[in-house]
């Protein structure tokens, strides 16, 4: 099954500091990248790297446009839906790095542009059972309008609400999976998953909207599922963390690509919990983004079913 993407790429300025500066405050940093990004962008890369046929839809613009769309193409993305702005810049992310952790600071650039009209030029080949993937990077009535869209043609519909912002009803109805994290889930629903009941409480408010399954990532806990009413949850496969850049980034896209390969919500959990492990013993987004073989060796090196 082919999974489009629809979403945005981002050119990421990326320097490692001892710590994050304090208001007004200059400090020496390291180790200055210049890495291909944005959710959108990420999440085809990670699906194509992963196994995965990748449709990238989105926008880019004067500045490093060529260099993003040229990235996408050399780990296996399909391009012909990325559309040039010439009157605008490309969207730009700063990220400091600091103890493995991350801060990042984004220019929405040509990430604004992405209307209807591209949507259906990308959608107008797509069958029913290919997959739909978009998240928040880009404007919400163009995803509300994506997600409808794809429900119609008989698609699977997949929202990573990252960052999370406002949707109607209708377009949540659209989901067929539903991914947020814990602060962007208590964003929809005013409940924190942070225990066992307020995850149960937290999903089962998220699928009363009309959302058929919700999947909430819980950082160095795993992931929790509720699928068609049945619960699944999956450890988080434990590394030393380098760099989280990209890390629920290529857990989305790994997630998509085992579904699209017709793999049960169980395995395609664990794979997509592996392939994120990997990712986060990396510096950088696109690049730390490990191809199927390693995914698949370091799967049977920890003997993880997926």
């Amino acid at each position: 099954m082919a999974i489009y993407i629809v979403g945005s790429l981002n050119m990421d300025l990326t320097i490692r500091a001892p710590r994050i500066p304090e208001a007004g405050e200059t400090i020496s940093g390291e180790g200055f990248m210049t890495n291909s990004g944005g959710k959108g962008a990420n999440q085809a890369v990670a699906a194509a790297k992963l196994g995965g046929e990748a449709y990238m839809v989105g926008c880019i613009g004067n500045a490093f446009g060529g260099e993003l769309s040229d990235a996408l193409r050399e780990y296996g993305v399909h391009t012909g839906f990325v559309r040039y702005e010439e009157d605008v810049s490309s969207g730009i992310a700063v990220i400091v790095v600091s103890g493995g952790d991350n801060r990042i600071i984004l220019d929405a650039g040509a990430n604004a542009r992405p209307d209807r009209a591209l949507v259906d030029e990308a959608l107008a080949g797509a069958k029913a059972g290919d997959f739909l993937l978009v998240q928040l990077e880009i404007p919400t009535d163009t995803v509300a309008y994506a997600l409808q869209t794809a429900k119609k043609k008989g698609m699977t519909t997949v929202l990573n609400p990252a960052p999370a912002a406002a949707l109607d009803a209708a377009a949540l109805a659209a989901c067929d999976w539903f991914t947020p994290n814990q602060t962007e889930a208590a964003f929809y629903t005013g409940i924190f998953p942070g225990d066992e009941d307020s995850i149960r409480r937290c999903a089962q408010k998220l699928t009363a909207l009309g959302i058929r399954n919700v999947l909430v990532t819980l950082g160095t806990e795993g992931s929790v599922c509720l699928s068609e009413g049945k619960w699944y949850r999956t450890d988080a496969v434990h590394v030393e963390a380098v760099d989280t850049t990209a890390a629920g980034d290529t857990y989305v896209g790994a997630l998509v690509t085992r579904l699209a390969e017709g793999a049960d919500v169980e395995r395609a959990m664990r794979f997509a919990s592996t392939a994120s492990a990997l990712t986060v013993t990396r510096r950088g987004a696109q690049c730390s983004i490990p191809v199927r073989s390693e995914a698949d060796a370091f799967a049977r090196e920890r003997k993880i079913d997926c």
